[in-house]
């Protein structure tokens, strides 16, 4: 890791982790499992904190509902030991698109790449 990456990493905290997580959590944390997104989860020994280490920007909408139950300490198995049920109706995780390209945008939207034709409506035009 070069100098610039150090620093860099030493004054944000919405890319991974700061020096100051990896240092706490190289004396104190034991690894507890990873999701499919590359997240990897930790607690103290003695299991009373819990967090998570992102595979690249901290969004909290990253984080599964199977996992953000074990972070709150909903339930004390995590996913990796005890995968939970799914129902046949659930879709799977997704993180939050709001702000991105792929965000939700309903019919007739300007935010619509191919905006619905309206036969409905009609501009009005001073004349």
């Amino acid at each position: 890791m070069s100098i610039a990456d150090t620093l860099v990493r030493a004054v944000t905290w919405w890319n991974s982790q700061t020096i100051g997580t990896q240092i706490f959590t190289a004396r104190h944390g034991v690894k507890v499992g990873e999701d499919d997104q590359g997240n990897v989860y930790y607690q103290t020994r003695d299991g009373k904190r819990r967090w998570v280490i992102f595979n690249g920007e901290a969004e909290a909408s990253r984080v599964a509902p199977d996992w953000h139950g074990w972070l709150h300490h909903t339930w004390d198995e995590p996913p990796s030991k005890e995968p939970m049920k799914h129902k046949p109706w659930e879709k799977p995780h997704q993180e939050n698109l709001t702000g991105t390209a792929l965000a939700y945008a309903p019919p007739g939207s300007i935010r619509r790449t191919h905006p619905i034709e309206r036969s409905d409506y009609e501009a009005w035009s001073p004349e």
